[in-house]
This record gives structure tokens, sequence and C-alpha cells, in this order.
């Protein structure tokens, strides 16, 4: 097959999610299509050459809804000829639609084509689009459903990690995001979004809190055990899926979750003869992709098996992976997978992830690869692992290797 290379990766900041945030004021369709027309502008291009675009976008509905990757394309001033297609997989849908833009390269169906995402939490709320599987009381009974922090809990419960645990992890990521910001390591990839009149209302990741520490998280209250100890509640559906546990220790708190927020981001990927037409340099390739279900009720553990499948297909293992990157859902989920996979903190999340800066649901999985991207050159360092977990029990993972 051909091989898909990485020529571009842009993302706006992440703005927060409600309606004091810098990015309330801009529709999802202006902040995706300034995204995808900076991808026009930074590599040359004149709107006629991407073939297709695949945005991940999780509420899908209202200003989000009918193909909003096809409206962010004419809106951005694409040909009309540049086809689109909305993905949703949950929080992994950014990398999906990554991949799924690889795939087309892959097989010869294109040779310029993007993949990205689009979520405005302020304006479009998650759940905006319903729940069709926890709504369907058959459904429901026969998985064992539980909302996700009551799994983010279980994990936690399971796997043995304690408040302080989580707590220590998430100012760890508040400290490595702000260390970021501070040497300017998101730079290369940051597009600083725009109003109407085309002032710059938002240039940095606006949700991060460097001054968080274990006594100000420490002073937050549980933000699932109302919901987990009610009787019955969801924790008793969890036990009885997993009854070597006697309860559900609930850790989980607004502090060491992601944070809701708005966020677009692209990426551009294209074959071998289509970067030297245009003039494009080639960052890295795309060397293996994986997606896969898992159990439901815990439902976050997906990245380990996502992961495994990946090095599997690539032939590779661990130790030939310099830089991971998993989307920080939750705290725990990121501790079972360093556990799970026997990966050192050092080369995990290095410059921080959605504890500290949000997770723009639709977007988070592009936003991560274009991350992990700019830090192997940063580094000078040469593969790397991108994941997410999923809700339903999903999880899906990338690999790349710089060229």
């Amino acid at each position: 097959m051909t091989e898909a290379y990485i020529y571009d990766a842009v993302r706006s900041p992440r703005g927060k999610g409600r309606s004091d945030g810098s990015l309330h004021e801009v529709t999802a369709l202006e902040l995706a299509s300034q995204v995808l027309a900076s991808v026009n502008e930074r590599n040359e291009l004149d709107g006629h050459e991407v073939e297709d675009v695949a945005f991940g976008c999780v509420s899908p509905v209202g200003e989000q809804g009918a193909v909003i990757s096809r409206s962010a394309v004419l809106a951005a001033g694409y040909a009309e000829t540049t086809s689109a297609i909305q993905v949703n997989r949950f929080c992994g849908s950014g990398l999906e639609a990554v991949n799924i833009a690889a795939a087309k390269v892959k097989s010869g169906e294109t040779d310029l084509a993007i993949g990205g995402g689009i979520e405005s939490m302020s304006r479009v709320p998650m759940g905006s689009d319903g729940a069709g599987g926890m709504a369907d009381p058959k459904l429901a009974f026969q998985e064992y459903f539980v909302p996700q922090g009551i799994s983010a809990d279980l994990i936690a419960s399971k796997y043995g990690y304690s408040r302080d645990d989580v707590d220590s992890y998430a100012v760890e990521s508040q400290k490595r995001a702000a260390t970021a910001w501070k040497e300017n390591r998101f730079e290369k990839s940051i597009l600083p979004i725009k109003d109407v009149i085309g002032e710059v209302i938002l240039d940095h990741d606006e949700l991060m809190r460097p001054d968080a520490d274990m006594q100000s998280l420490g002073s937050l209250s549980p933000a699932f055990q109302m919901m987990g100890e009610a009787m019955p509640g969801f924790d008793d559906v969890a036990i009885l899926k997993h009854p070597d546990l006697e309860r559900v220790n609930h850790v989980h708190t607004a502090g060491n979750s992601s944070g809701i927020v708005d966020g677009s981001a692209a990426v551009l990927l294209g074959n071998k003869e289509a970067g030297e037409k245009h003039n494009l340099k080639p960052r890295a390739r795309i060397v293996s992709m994986a997606s896969i279900g898992s159990e439901p009720t815990i439902m976050l553990t997906g990245p380990e098996f996502a992961a495994k499948k990946a090095l599997e297909r690539a032939g590779m293992s661990n130790s030939d992976i310099d830089l991971w990157e998993l989307n920080e859902a939750f705290a725990s989920v990121v501790l079972r997978f360093m556990e799970a996979m026997n990966v050192d903190h050092s080369v995990m999340n290095v410059n921080g992830g959605a504890i500290a800066m949000g997770h723009p649901l639709g977007a988070t999985g592009a936003m991560i690869l274009g991350t992990v991207l700019d830090e192997l050159e940063r580094t000078n360092k040469q593969t790397a692992l991108t994941t997410l977990c999923i809700g339903g029990g999903m999880g899906i993972a990338t690999v790349i290797e710089r060229v």
C-alpha cells in the first residue's frame, strides 16, 4: 500500500467551554473553517488540492449538525470538489478522522486529505445528541452500562489508585502544560482564533490552572459519588459486573478529570507524489492504526488493547516507542495504561494533557497527534504512539514515525 505522510498539523487554542469562555462567541462552523483555512495558507495551497476532509464531532446537532465538515470546507474557501465526512467515535473521533484520511491515502483513493475535528462545547453542550445506549433499558441492563465518571472511579478502585494518586497525576499535568506554554512548545501548531472583525480573541489554552497543588485539589468533592451511591445506584451496577470489588472508591473530581472546552484541529496527510508536486515536506509517516472494542462497564481501559494491536500490526514493541500520548479523560485512565503497558511517566504526556488544557471531544485526537509530533521534532526523537479511551468501551491508537 501507499505510504501516508503527515505534512502539517494545526490546532486552535482550547477555550473554556462555557458562556464566559473566549471562544463562546465563535460558532463551531467558524472555528473549524479558520483551522481549515490555515492549512491552505500555511502550505501555500489554493483550495483545490485536498480531495477529502474527515472531521470528528461528538455532538453533531444544531450548529454542529448537517455534516459540519462539509460546511467548514466551503466556508474555508476550499474548492466545491473537496468532499467531507463527519465522524463520531466519541472521544476518539478526532484520531479516527485522521486514521480515515490516512487510510484513504494508503489505499490510493486520495492523494491529499485532511483529518481533524471540531467541538464547541460552550455552544452545543455534551450530550445534546442523546444517549441511545444508556437510554435503552434492555441494552443498559444487558451491558451493565454506567456513566464514564463511574467507570473512571471503578478503574481506580480495581487497580488501587488513591485520591492522592489521581490528584498527584493532575498536579503534574498542570505543571507540564504550564512549562510547555512557557517554553513555546506549542508555537508551531497553534492558530490564534479571531472574531468577526479580525481581532485575535484567544491565542492560548485558557483552562489551565498552573497554581494547582495537592491542597487545592484535595479540597474538591468527588464528582460522581452522589450518582454512584444512590440506592440503588450506578455503583451497584458496576459491582454486579465486577463482583471482586466490595465498593467503588470515588476519587475523581473536576480537578483530576478532563476539562470542558471548545476547540478544533486539522492534520494534512498525503502520499509522496502529492507532497513533491506541491512542495510539501513530510514530517512523519503513519506506521499503523488500530481500533478495538472493550468491556463497556469499566469502559475506559481500551487504550491498552488498542495500543497493543497497533504495535503488533507495526511489528513493534513498547521499547520501540519514544513518546506516548494518551488523552487524560480521567487521571486513573492514564495511571492504568502506564501500569498495564509498563510505560514510564517521563515519556507519557510530557507536555500535559486534557486535565490541564481540556478535552474538545471531537477534536482531541487530532490535537494530541499534532502535539506529540511537535515534541518528536523538538526533542529529535523518532516514534510516538497516540491513543484515547472511548465511551461505551472502545479504544483507538496510531503509531507515527518521523521521516
